[in-house]
């Protein structure tokens, strides 16, 4: 599979949609730089780890830039977008957009399946696998907050916003 060297696959747990209160499944991918990220290095924040299908397409541009343009009010809540492009491809769609925020690279899906939201979809008659947009919230402690499955893109920012609204 398409692992990077020295990367460190997560355990797969998939099959059953995460929900609120439970552990969010680790993880550790490459940013569109092509250092190092990892969900448990963010203890102690908040984080949005959210799934887009795929860099620079309208929906997944949508839903970054609305992410990007929300950064003054997301406080300390750290975004981390993941698709299943690689770091280069990562890094033309941050540098189009300016978006300032790690974009992961989950190449051969296995954080996707952790966090199940990689399944069977299909367009124009069309079987495939691929990412369900999905985004959730994760708390200071590693666990699940809110869980979002098929979110539409402008839906992520107002979901998150108003999680975050809820919680202060």
């Amino acid at each position: 599979m398409g692992q990077a060297a020295g990367v460190a696959a997560p355990p797969i747990v998939g099959g059953m949609p995460l929900k609120p209160g439970d552990k969010a499944p680790d993880f550790t991918l490459l940013d569109q730089s092509g250092a190092k990220v990892k969900l448990s290095g963010f203890k102690g924040r908040k984080v949005l780890v959210y799934f887009y299908p795929k860099a620079d397409t309208p929906g997944c541009t949508q839903q970054a830039c609305g992410l990007r343009d929300a950064a003054p009010q997301l406080g300390d809540t750290v975004v981390l977008g993941i698709s299943p492009d690689a770091p280069a491809k990562q890094a033309k769609f941050d540098t189009k957009y300016g978006l300032g925020f790690p974009l992961l690279a989950d190449e051969d899906h296995a954080v996707a399946e952790a966090y199940d939201v990689w399944a069977e979809k299909s367009m124009y008659g069309r079987k495939y696998m691929g990412i369900v947009r999905s985004a959730f919230l994760v708390d200071e402690k590693g666990r699940i907050t809110e869980a979002w499955y098929k979110v539409s893109p402008k839906a992520t920012t107002e979901n998150l916003l108003a999680s975050l609204a809820d919680s202060a």
